[in-house]
C-alpha cells in the first residue's frame, strides 16, 4: 500500500508581498486554512500541519482548527526569519527554538507533538541530535534528489539532498542527511529532480503532473511514500502593498535568485485560483489504491 502524505507549513509569510507580516496570519486563519481543511475533508485526507511558534502564539485558533478536524500537528520552528534558519543557528539555539515552539503548540492543543519541518527546509547535520534531545521523533526537511536548491537560501547545505536516501530512513545520530542507527525518522519531501510542492504545482502544472506520475510509478515499485508539501498562505487573496520586496541578503546572486526571480515565479496561480490545481492532485490519488496518512501514522508503521 502506498502512503500519500499531504504536509502543510503554516507561517506568516506573505508570498505576494514577499515578507513576513502579522496581517497575513489573518488571511491564513480566515481563508487559507478553511479552504485547505474543506478540500481535505472532501477527499477524506488526514494531513500534517507544521506551525511556526510565532503564528501559533499570534493566532492559536489556526492550530486548533486543524487539530479539531483530526489532523496531525507539528512544529515548523519558532520563527521563519532568515536569520533563524536551522542551518545557521548554533546547536544551543536550535534546542531553544525547538523547545519553545514545541511548548507553545502543545499548550494550545493539550497534546504531544513529535513531527518537525525546518523553516525553508533548512537544516544542518546536528539538527537530528537537537530533535532527539527535545523529544521529537520525525523530521521532514530533507528533499532527496531535488535540484532547485539554488533558487532558495541555504542552497549550499541543501546540496546534501542530492545524496540523501530516497526512502524514509532513521538518521545517523549526528547527520540528518544519512541513514544510521539514530532515533529520528526522516520522511523526505518528494522530488524527482523537480520538487513535488505547492509552489511548483502552481508555477508549472503540466511539469508537476509529470513529476507526480513519475513518483507514483516509483512508489508502485518500492512503496516509497509520496510526501507533498504546500502552505495555506498559497491559497489566500491578499492585496499588494506596492512596496519593493525585502532584500534578505547582501549577496547579489542570492538576492536575484532567492528574492527577485523566485518571487516573480511564486505569485503565479496564487490564491483561490490555486485550489482547483491542488484538487486535481487529490482527485488523482483518491482514484488509486493508496492511503492518505499523516507523518505520525506513517511513523507508527516503521518505528523500532
Amino acid at each position: 500500500m502506498i502512503n500519500v502524505l499531504f504536509t502543510n507549513d503554516v507561517e506568516t509569510t506573505s508570498i505576494l508581498n514577499h515578507k513576513l507580516r502579522d496581517e497575513t496570519a489573518e488571511y491564513v486563519l480566515n481563508q487559507g486554512m478553511p479552504r485547505l481543511l474543506d478540500l481535505y475533508e472532501k477527499y477524506n485526507v488526514k494531513a500534517t500541519f507544521f506551525y511556526t511558534g510565532y503564528i501559533a502564539k499570534l493566532k492559536p485558533e489556526v492550530v486548533k482548527m486543524a487539530y479539531e478536524r483530526g489532523h496531525e500537528i507539528g512544529s515548523h520552528g519558532l520563527s521563519h526569519k532568515v536569520e533563524n534558519a536551522f542551518d545557521v543557528l548554533s546547536y544551543e539555539k536550535q534546542i531553544e527554538h525547538l523547545t519553545t515552539s514545541k511548548n507553545i503548540i502543545e499548550d494550545i492543543i493539550g497534546d504531544e507533538i513529535i513531527s518537525f519541518r525546518a523553516p525553508a527546509a533548512r537544516v544542518q547535520k546536528n539538527t537530528t541530535r537537537a530533535l532527539f534531545e527535545t523529544g521529537f521523533k520525525i523530521d521532514s526537511s530533507v528533499s532527496s534528489q531535488r535540484l532547485d536548491m539554488f533558487m532558495s537560501f541555504g542552497g549550499l547545505k541543501k546540496l546534501n539532498w542530492l545524496f540523501a536516501p530516497r526512502m524514509p530512513y532513521f538518521t545517523e545520530q549526528n547527520n540528518i542527511f544519512k541513514k544510521g542507527d539514530g532515533e529520528i525518522l526522516e520522511i523526505p519531501i518528494s522530488a524527482f529532480g523537480f520538487p513535488y510542492i505547492g509552489t511548483f504545482m502552481r508555477i508549472a502544472p503540466p511539469l508537476n503532473r509529470m513529476t507526480r506520475n513519475l513518483l507514483y510509478l516509483e512508489s508502485k515499485i518500492n512503496e516509497r511514500p509520496i510526501n507533498f508539501l504546500t502552505h495555506p498562505n498559497e491559497f489566500i487573496d491578499e492585496e499588494y502593498d506596492g512596496k519593493k520586496i525585502d532584500k534578505r541578503t547582501n549577496n547579489i546572486i542570492s538576492y536575484y535568485l532567492g528574492d527577485v526571480l523566485r518571487h516573480k515565479l511564486k505569485v503565479k496561480n496564487l490564491g483561490e485560483k490555486g485550489l482547483p490545481i491542488l484538487e486535481q492532485e487529490l482527485i488523482f490519488f483518491s482514484q488509486k489504491n493508496i492511503k492518505f496518512a499523516t507523518c505520525k501514522e506513517y511513523y507508527s508503521t516503521l518505528k523500532k
